[in-house]
């Protein structure tokens, strides 16, 4: 057959296909592929670690005093940096008008007892006083001396001694000052006391640790001013309330002080020991992704995304713990991800080059 022949036979043929209406087989629809992503396995441990938490150091007992009546400040016998003793006498006060009630009182229960022993006198004789008239007298009697003893106490406040042992870690007055109680007129503290050979360091817990305070712990934390010594406490008091502010429980540790390398005010970088009763779950921090509507991690199960809520709890090495509706075992994510929707279907291979995840 001639070319122009066969170019004519082929030409016939296409179009006896059209004419004869032949649908023309569509390609074939491209399915997109799986996303392979990377897994780790949830891990169960016991936690027993210590995390860095700051402290504060405070005196075992401070305490501001004030004078208890108004008066002038007469003689201060201490100054800041005094050691002192429990009783012993710190400052004097004079008041004036307290001597002369004073005294004015003791003349009216003179007066009164004078009375007093006239009409017992006068009562020897039958139906010479009433015996309510002697009652009433005896009654003035008790209310001046009463009256002699409450002045007389506040004028023992005009001396002011220690509570107890300590240092005088502050002095506002000198002689010739007002001096009054607080709210008063004249309302300065005198003197403040510390007690310095031992003290409270207050540490401030965060609430996910707070159940895995170890009573009776000891301790260890340092100090700027003492960076290449390590001191320790033992754990003593626990709050056992959190505050709502800073979402931390209080404890405190008793610090032995009575060399005084260690002073009230100092900050602590405290190594805090962490221990569980039952056994917690562990996965990687890139794992935990945090929107602005939760916090969760991208569990695989069957080849499918699930976003589980978790809550974080001690920060390891290379681990965090967790608090959520997780197993041992549970394949998750290695590094979590916004972009894969809950029912997304993934390809998983465990990040130690384990076997898939998916079925």
């Amino acid at each position: 057959m001639s070319p122009r022949r066969l170019f004519l036979f082929l030409l016939l043929s296409v179009g006896c296909e059209r004419s004869s209406g032949s649908p023309v087989a569509p390609a074939a629809a491209a399915v997109p592929a799986e996303p392979t992503v990377e897994v780790v396995p949830v891990v169960a441990a016991r936690l027993a670690t210590t995390v860095r938490l700051p402290g504060e150091l405070q005196p075992y007992e401070m305490v501001a005093l004030y004078a208890r009546v108004t008066g002038f400040v007469e003689e201060v016998l201490v100054d800041r940096g005094a050691r002192v003793q429990r009783g012993q006498l710190l400052a004097r006060l004079a008041a004036p008008e307290l001597a002369a009630q004073r005294a004015e009182a003791e003349a009216k229960l003179a007066a009164v007892r004078s009375t007093l022993e006239r009409q017992r006198a006068a009562a020897a004789t039958p139906g010479a006083i009433a015996q309510h008239d002697l009652e009433l007298d005896e009654a003035a009697v008790h209310a001046e001396e009463a009256r002699v003893q409450s002045l007389k106490a506040l004028e023992g406040y005009l001396l002011v001694r220690a509570p107890f042992d300590g240092v005088v870690t502050e002095r506002n007055v000198h002689p010739g000052a007002l001096a009054g109680a607080p709210g008063g007129p004249g309302a300065t503290p005198l003197l403040r006391i510390e007690t310095l050979t031992r003290l409270r360091l207050t540490v401030a817990v965060p609430e996910a640790d707070a159940g895995a305070i170890v009573p009776k712990a000891r301790v260890e934390f340092t100090v700027r001013a003492w960076p290449a010594k390590t001191f320790h406490g033992t754990l003593a008091r626990i709050a056992h309330t959190v505050e709502p502010r800073t979402r931390t429980m209080p404890v405190e540790l008793d610090i032995d002080n009575r060399d005084e390398k260690l002073a009230p005010g100092m900050f602590a970088d405290v190594a805090w020991p962490i221990a569980r009763d039952a056994p917690a779950l562990f996965v990687p921090p890139s794992a935990i992704v945090q929107t602005t509507e939760k916090t969760y991690v991208d569990r695989v199960k069957d080849g499918v995304i699930e976003q589980v809520p978790v809550t974080r709890g001690t920060v390891l090495k290379d681990r965090i713990e967790v608090f959520a509706a997780l197993a041992p075992g549970d394949l998750v994510m290695k590094r979590g991800s916004e972009e894969l929707k809950p029912g997304a279907r993934v390809v998983g291979h465990v990040a130690d080059g384990g076997h898939p995840a998916s079925h």
